[in-house]
């Protein structure tokens, strides 16, 4: 297997299902070693069939970790043991058209009643952010997921840096958008706000 310090990328054609989770390294201090550890693991047992890349996060401003294995299917995944992570499909995505690689990923996780919510709070999401003309500096794109019980949606946002997505956050002082339809994407019923956590790749495994 190769491994590299390359972001994935959420976009690719191939990758059918997500399987992603976030759990606590104990401390800020044992954040590398335990992502070390983590990535030693995966390296000591054969590839899964099916798993086209792995990688592993480490929180810019905590002490989380979180992993984002991209598979061809949820039959490949299947066969892979879960424990708290959430199955996820890509359900809509944008990206700048600027040539900048990622230097930081923003996680941003919301709790949905079913399925037709969690589409159509990402769909106000997107219809927000087109209306808006003076978004904050920084963004790439981002790549909304919904978890195949449709109570979940995961926001993958591709930033230059945690530290633009910091800035862009009190400039607004309510999320990346102060623009008019941004409150109906704050307050849509049955949408719950779980949070927002940037992050630094460590590293990405692939076949």
């Amino acid at each position: 297997m190769r491994i590299s310090e390359e972001y994935p990328d959420p976009a690719r054609s191939d990758a059918g299902f997500v399987v992603s989770g976030e759990w606590a390294a104990g401390s800020a201090d044992r954040l590398v070693a335990t992502a070390d550890a983590v990535i030693a693991a995966r390296r000591s047992v054969p590839w899964p069939e099916g798993l086209l890349a792995y990688s592993l996060f480490i929180d810019a401003d905590g002490d989380l970790l979180r992993d984002y294995a991209q598979w061809t299917d949820e039959g490949a995944a299947g066969r892979q043991p879960r424990g708290d992570h959430i199955a996820y499909r890509l359900y809509r995505g944008s990206r700048s058209a600027a040539s900048t690689p990622p230097g930081a990923m923003v996680a941003v996780r919301v709790d949905t009643d079913d399925d037709a919510l969690a589409r159509t709070w990402v769909d106000a999401v997107f219809e927000a952010l087109d209306q808006d003309t003076a978004l904050p500096a920084g963004g790439l794109g981002a790549f909304f997921h919904v978890s195949t019980d449709g109570r979940h949606v995961l926001n993958y946002a591709e930033w230059v840096s945690a530290d633009a997505h910091r800035k862009a956050l009190a400039a607004t002082g309510r999320g990346i958008s102060s623009g008019p339809l941004w409150d109906k994407v704050q307050t849509m019923p049955g949408v719950r706000h779980q949070s927002v956590t940037r992050y630094h790749l460590h590293r990405t495994l692939t076949a």
